[in-house]
């Protein structure tokens, strides 16, 4: 069921993996292959879905709670080596999101990113589909508390000077709903993402959405 969409927001904060990039497949890939480095069991991508979203060093602990602060360094080394040899071919967008944040962006939309992924991969993906110049900020994971702390949401605000009324987050899994929730920022779901849909509707949502035109339709206002 959807609420009224036809509010105007002056920002939009985008999760980046699972919602505007179709990345999970790598995040799965390159955790299993981290996992086998350190001689752990292989989780099945389920598990691992569970986890996207937090900062990484979180999500290897909550994957792995038995393990020591240094094993999980060491995971979290080898995710990373992994990712970065897998990404030399950079994910795609989802259908019809890359047409989405310029038609955004051109109507006057402020974009910004609230993401899971460091700062070092966030700008190195984004140097990499050539896009820095359509996103008026950017919060990672290893520079503020992680997803669902409101903290991110909190810092694009003060950056932006906007109330929490004025702004909305779109996202695919728990982590981001909730994050929004605390900020006390409207939510946006996506369908195609690594949480199931049915749990993002626990979060009072604007509406969750199936397409990028759908979604278009929900931020255009």
């Amino acid at each position: 069921m959807k609420k009224d969409i036809s509010k105007d927001y002056e920002l939009i904060i985008f999760d980046w993996d699972g919602t505007l990039m179709d990345s999970l497949a790598k995040i799965v890939s390159s955790m299993q292959k981290a996992g086998s480095d350190a001689g752990l069991p292989i989780l099945s991508t389920q598990e691992i879905h569970e986890i996207i979203g937090l900062e990484l060093g979180i999500a290897i602990a909550q994957l792995y709670p038995s393990l020591a602060a240094k094993d999980v360094d060491y995971i979290s080394k080898r995710y990373s080596h992994h990712y970065v040899e897998s990404d030399q071919q950079p994910s795609l967008f989802y259908p019809g999101i890359e047409a989405m944040l310029h038609q955004l962006a051109e109507s006057g939309k402020k974009l910004s990113i609230a993401t899971g992924k460091s700062r070092r991969g966030l700008d190195r993906v984004l140097t990499a589909v050539n896009l820095h110049q359509l996103f008026d900020g950017t919060r990672c994971a290893d520079e503020t508390h992680s997803k669902p702390h409101p903290a991110m949401v909190n810092e694009l605000l003060a950056l932006h000077g906007l109330r929490p009324d004025q702004a909305i987050v779109v996202g695919d899994t728990e982590f981001d709903m909730g994050m929004a929730l605390s900020a006390g920022v409207d939510r946006v779901g996506v369908s195609w993402g690594a949480h199931d849909a049915v749990r993002l509707h626990a979060y009072d949502l604007v509406c969750c959405v199936d397409t990028s035109a759908e979604l278009t339709d929900v931020l255009m206002g």
